[in-house]
């Protein structure tokens, strides 16, 4: 069986490079073009219920459970709240040459690469929890007026090519699942830790 030319996975095309390619090669007339609006809302829609998750775990996880990390994690429930809700500033805006919509501070602490370092403040903590749903409405709002046409090309860390905003909406959906699976097993290990 051939591989999916982009990730390597051993199937013919990995489900979410099927979805990704659709973009590319199958919306050119009026038809494609409302199945492709009513894909990118439904990926919005998916998007804002993931924010929903993360806000109920912000508001109703102990604070003392949302800093701590557990033995075996590098980072904690708090870090991956804050990392969603910088990632589609860099994947959106920074790719496509754009000013960040949130404080570059909140960007440079949160980002791929950075690990919790001590508390938030409560200020920070309030930005973090109204960003959570702000953010995606305002990239839904940018993204149907075209703000995101100079998209520039970028590899994530999977090895999963976006090429387009679209195709950055798509893995940021992905990436989220990813987190919302962390905070899952942090919660668990904390847990276990106790």
């Amino acid at each position: 069986m051939k591989g999916c030319s982009n990730c390597k996975k051993g199937v013919i095309l990995c489900i979410f490079h099927r979805s990704v390619s659709y973009f590319k090669t199958r919306f050119t007339s009026e038809k494609d073009c409302f199945l492709k609006n009513k894909v990118m809302e439904k990926l919005f829609d998916i998007l804002l219920k993931n924010r929903k998750i993360l806000h109920d775990h912000l508001q109703n996880t102990p604070k003392e459970d949302l800093f701590r990390i557990p033995k075996g994690f590098n980072n904690n429930i708090w870090w991956n709240i804050a990392h969603v809700v910088v990632t589609p500033q860099l994947l959106l805006y920074g790719l496509s040459g754009l000013d960040f919509t949130i404080e570059k501070e909140l960007i440079d602490k949160y980002r791929k690469g950075t690990f919790p370092d001590g508390e938030p403040s409560k200020l920070e903590m309030e930005k973090i929890s109204a960003y959570l749903f702000s953010t995606v409405k305002l990239i839904q709002l940018d993204y149907s007026h075209g703000k995101f046409k100079n998209f520039k090309e970028y590899m994530t860390s999977p090895k999963i090519a976006l090429a387009s905003p679209e195709d950055a909406i798509a893995f940021n959906v992905f990436h989220e699942g990813l987190h919302l699976g962390a905070i899952g097993a942090l919660k668990k290990a904390l847990e276990l830790d106790r």
